[in-house]
């Protein structure tokens, strides 16, 4: 395999910083645009909430270590071509980039705009090929950041530029939020009978290396890639019958009704009109309601219905052996923050 030299967006994320790592595995030269300390700490003058995806507070440069990291602003086309490109050669740009809440305005600054800006730059700089690090749930676009990064999509394929596309479904580490909760003797909670939806859930890891193998892969190239990780498609109360089972207890539920999510955002929806700052909490409770009853799996288009048979898998980690690897204190436990559901 020829090295390539890659511009990686959003590198400070726990997905973005996997990627990185299997790019210098696999023998590329990386180039990483973050934004500088102060840029975490206060924010910016241009997109103050413009993160990588799952991106901590600070990040340091150890966990990017093989790479050439350079300090600048990927929400802003001059910090790009200035501080990034620095006017080299690229033969490609990955973008792992993502809004931090997925609330309307963030997200089509960030999910859209910012990813119609990057690539602009990229084409102006003669790079090949964009790899672009999606999700799974724009096959029913019913969010702010659903319609905007399926809008940069669209972007993308009509470009010109060679594309991957690649749409994951459930990360690891969106799945954990109730690990320390089980551990503390608490019931598992769930919407419904934790039966409503189905995910086939990706490591950072395998997720990484499917991204970087579209960067060689033909077959992998001007397409739209749904993937998942190994195994069956899961449920929620399977997930928890997971982690009572490696604990060794036996299995304690608390089912939460659907309906509450409704009224929630009913109730922050109408206050909305008078305060103004709801109304992002009420699209954050929409979104919540959004993953309480959809799947995370390819979606039948004549059916309607999700199907874990038609959604790809790849890699070899599963989410058995991830929560086990967090209860022994192999893997740290994860920080949700704003991805946090309970």
């Amino acid at each position: 395999m020829n090295a390539r030299r890659i511009l990686v967006l959003g590198a400070s994320g726990t997905i973005g910083r996997a990627v990185v790592r299997s790019l210098l595995d696999h023998g590329h030269d990386v180039v990483c645009l973050v934004r500088p300390p102060a840029a975490f700490a206060h924010g910016s003058r241009h997109n103050p909430d413009a993160v990588p995806a799952h991106a901590p507070r600070d990040v340091p440069e150890t966990a990017l270590a093989g790479a050439d990291i350079r300090y600048g602003l990927a929400t802003d086309p001059a910090s790009l071509r200035e501080h990034g490109l620095r006017g080299e050669r690229f033969d490609a740009l990955i973008s792992c980039l993502a809004s931090r809440t997925g609330a309307p305005a963030d997200a089509w600054r960030i999910d859209y705009q910012a990813h119609v800006d990057a690539l602009s730059v990229a084409r102006e700089a003669g790079m090949g090929h964009m790899v672009l690090l999606s999700a799974i749930c724009v096959q029913k676009p019913l969010l702010a950041f659903q319609q905007a990064k399926l809008a940069f999509e669209r972007k993308l394929i009509d470009s010109g530029l060679c594309y991957s596309i690649v749409r994951p479904t459930a990360f690891f580490k969106s799945l954990s939020g109730q690990i320390e909760r089980i551990r503390a003797g608490k019931p598992f909670l769930m919407f419904g009978n934790g039966e409503l939806t189905r995910c086939k859930p990706v490591s950072d890891s395998d997720l990484a290396d499917y991204l970087v193998r579209c960067l060689t892969d033909p077959t992998l190239q001007n397409r739209v890639l749904p993937i998942g990780g190994p195994g069956p498609a899961l449920t929620p109360r399977e997930q928890g019958e997971t982690l009572f089972r490696l604990l060794g207890r036996e299995p304690r539920f608390r089912s939460v009704p659907v309906a509450m999510l409704d009224a929630i955002y009913m109730g922050l929806s109408a206050a909305g009109w008078l305060i103004p700052a709801l109304r992002q909490k009420a699209e954050l409770a929409k979104i919540g309601r959004y993953y309480a009853t959809e799947s995370m799996l390819v979606l039948d288009p004549v059916s309607g219905c999700y199907d874990a048979d038609a959604t790809p898998s790849t890699g070899s980690d599963t989410l058995a052996a991830y929560y086990e690897a967090v209860l022994d204190g192999r893997a740290a436990a994860p920080d949700l923050r704003e991805h946090a559901v309970f």
